[in-house]
């Protein structure tokens, strides 16, 4: 599994003449206020808005050094970044999913939760803290949990990796023992990006165990041919071949995965014949 952790820095508003376009009267006309007044409060308004925006750059710069620690395993410095980053703007969403994700790798579970919460709480649709609390929340054994928040993320239409919430939720939904949910969830992964590796091996291994074996061969067949194999592919490979009727096939894959990988758990499942 991985963790990608996005820093995503706003917009601006398109304007004509210093106004928001498609801006008519001045600002405050329609409230009845003084001309010198509404200019007095435009003015409050700008320094404002010039203000918090300060304040947001200032947090993301922090956050961004954040991320650079937290990729390099630096948890301690990352730690110290994202706080200071918190402390200068207490709604920076990311920052909380952050901290929430190097709480998990250090085993402090608890405060994991409250900052994938309190993020959610802040940016309730966001897809990559969506994602990684469902996996956090999978992976302690909250599989069914897991699935909602999976869903949301996926609903995101700009999310840069849309495939993975539906993976993630198919493996969640096997964690959990719903296989017709899993299936569900990775064949819309798979349409969603067809060279996702995650819904092609599952796919291939859900086909090869119910015995449909035309569909078990498409997914590894296509896994084999757009990915460096594995010892799991491999392994795979071999069995949907030698279930398939071709042999020769499934010889070359053992004697692959043999040679590659000969201390891998599926090289010793071939050794025993563990073809189920």
């Amino acid at each position: 599994m991985a963790f990608a952790v996005t820093v995503v820095l706003g917009g601006c508003v398109a304007t004509e003449n210093g106004r928001p376009a498609g801006s008519g009267a001045p600002p405050g006309s329609a409230a009845g206020l003084p001309a010198d007044r509404a200019d007095s409060d435009t003015g409050a308004r700008t320094r404002g808005s010039e203000a918090n925006d300060e304040t947001r750059r200032r947090a993301r710069i922090r956050l961004e050094l954040a991320s650079s620690h937290y990729q390099q395993g630096n948890f301690a410095q990352a730690l110290t970044e994202i706080d200071q980053a918190i402390a200068v703007d207490g709604r920076l969403a990311a920052g909380f999913g952050m901290r929430a994700l190097i709480y998990w790798q250090i085993g402090d579970m608890q405060r994991a939760e409250s900052d994938f919460r309190q993020a959610l709480t802040i940016e309730p649709n966001d897809a990559e803290v969506n994602n990684n609390y469902g996996w956090f929340l999978c992976k302690t054994n909250r599989p069914k949990e897991s699935i909602q928040y999976f869903l949301t993320a996926s609903a995101d239409r700009l999310y840069r990796t849309p495939a993975m919430p539906m993976h993630n939720a198919g493996i969640c939904s096997l964690q959990a023992g719903d296989e017709a949910a899993a299936e569900n969830y990775f064949l819309r992964a798979f349409q969603i990006d067809p060279a996702n590796a995650v819904a092609m091996y599952n796919l291939g291994e859900m086909y090869l165990k119910r015995g449909n074996i035309e569909r078990a061969r498409f997914y590894s067949d296509r896994l084999l041919s757009q990915y460096q194999s594995n010892a799991e592919t491999l392994w795979l490979g071999v069995r949907v071949a030698r279930r398939g009727g071709d042999g020769v096939y499934s010889n070359n894959l053992a004697q692959q995965l043999e040679r590659r990988f000969p201390e891998s758990r599926e090289t010793a499942l071939l050794r025993r014949g563990a073809f189920q």
